[in-house]
């Protein structure tokens, strides 16, 4: 409970900086404050059985209510104790420390009428697998300021086969739910929890300043069908540190909104910081960029990355239509072992949600800095696809070695991609393999861009 409080002190507490690579999200200094909520009541006080049969949806809504009411005295902690408690879609509150004992899981109900139903996000405009509305997730937060998920490695289970079962059928009514949403929050820490078999996402923050996301394991099936860790859509500010994912699509996707309705809605999510974290990703990306991102991303850091036995490693993805940008990325200290494609960059990925969009809305990808980076058993080292009217640009490559499998029949992919490298092996393109001035300057620039963060 100590090291959440801390966290969140961290995240409110935090001083403007800029400048030098200390000032990076998850590098802020902790503030000691051992003050713990000053209220706590349990969700056996609200008449939850925690025998995995028994519907404990209004337990968990009458304790929140009871809770608000401690907003303006310092907040309050709702724990749960050891057992399992099924389940459906319910709300947090503000100043509230959801708290799972050792041995406690939260298990989410596997039928669909004790999920609510709630409109498309705006940067959407419809869901992200069906017309329309969607499910709401399991655990949710509206406009939420100071709110903390943690617990001495409590659970909280998805139970989603039946879920990807609607999918891999085609039967869904509306999209699926996540396992834990923020809307529009501030001040949000979840942390020593695991999470497993989400229904489609684990954790996603959208349209939130001032996360704090460390040491969560998030686990899904192979067969999970796009199932992914956490999602930072909209937000800024964003720390990633110290977890272990392993997911059937993406283990981490940065995304910003899809088509018209996310170059409308016009959030970037920027100031995100990614270390320490232990990956597997069985059919998409250990950590993916967009492809919904017409709000844009910048300004992001990932560094001490460990990815193993993945179908790509770092990917960036748009297509036309899409408009939005990524820009500012620095990925360093990475380790790869057994991982189809090491690095992607691709023009022609995605969907669109109807047929409003604009072709004429290119997106723009430019100073992304790959370095120091070590990958063993590598079937393709990158494949960087970009697109005729709008060529990636500025793409860095520095101190990189690639061990190919005795199969590989092509190191790298290029097409309207322009970048320089130094110290690569294989040797990249030609298109990646320049080292004039110019790109030297934008790899530095990118470079001292993610090191110019504003705080918390």
């Amino acid at each position: 409970m100590l090291g959440a409080l801390l966290l969140l002190l961290a995240l409110s507490n935090a001083v403007n900086t800029s400048g030098g690579e200390s000032d990076r999200q998850c590098d802020y200094k902790l503030a000691l404050d051992l003050d713990p909520r000053p209220h706590s009541v349990s969700i056996t006080e609200f008449g939850a059985v925690g025998d995995g049969k028994t519907l404990n949806t209004v337990a968990f809504q009458n304790a929140i209510f009871y809770l608000k009411s401690f907003a303006d005295k310092g907040g309050a902690q709702l724990y749960v104790p050891p057992g399992r408690w099924l389940t459906g879609s319910f709300n947090l509150t503000s100043h509230l420390t959801l708290f799972l004992e050792r041995g406690a899981t939260v298990l989410a109900s596997q039928d669909p009428s004790h999920w609510d139903i709630v409109e498309p996000l705006p940067s959407y405009g419809r869901g992200i697998e069906t017309p329309g509305r969607r499910y709401r997730s399991l655990i949710n937060g509206y406009g939420l300021r100071d709110v903390v998920i943690t617990g001495d490695n409590g659970t909280i289970d998805g139970q989603g086969s039946f879920w990807w079962d609607l999918f891999t059928t085609h039967s869904l009514n509306y999209s699926r739910p996540h396992l834990v949403e923020f809307v529009e929050a501030k001040h949000v820490v979840v942390s020593n929890i695991t999470f497993l078999n989400a229904p489609a996402y684990n954790i996603h923050p959208v349209y939130c300043s001032n996360v704090h996301i460390q040491n969560v394991s998030i686990t899904a099936s192979p067969e999970s069908p796009h199932t992914v860790g956490i999602v930072p859509d909209s937000s800024d500010n964003i720390c990633i540190e110290d977890c272990s994912i392993s997911m059937g699509y993406d283990s981490i996707s940065l995304k910003s909104g899809w088509d018209e309705y996310g170059i409308s809605y016009s959030r970037p999510t920027s100031h995100v910081h990614i270390r320490r974290a232990y990956l597997q990703s069985y059919s998409g990306a250990a950590i993916a960029f967009g492809s919904e991102m017409s709000g844009g991303i910048s300004n992001v850091y990932v560094n001490h990355v460990s990815i193993y036995s993945s179908s790509s490693g770092i990917e960036f993805r748009t297509t036309r239509g899409r408009g939005g940008y990524i820009e500012d990325i620095t990925v360093s200290d990475v380790d790869m072992d057994d991982v189809d494609m090491a690095f992607g960059a691709k023009g022609h990925f995605g969907s669109h949600p109807d047929e409003n969009f604009d072709p004429n809305a290119l997106p723009v990808l430019r100073y992304i800095t790959l370095q120091d980076v070590v990958g063993r058993s590598i079937t393709v080292a990158g494949n960087f696809t970009g697109i005729s009217e709008s060529p990636f640009t500025s793409i860095c490559l520095s101190n990189i070695s690639l061990s190919l499998n005795p199969g590989s029949l092509t190191s790298w992919i290029c097409s309207d991609v322009l970048g320089s490298s130094s110290s690569v092996l294989p040797e990249p393109c030609p298109e990646l393999a320049g080292s004039s001035s110019n790109s030297s300057s934008a790899c530095i620039s990118s470079v001292t861009a993610i090191g110019n963060s504003t705080a918390l």
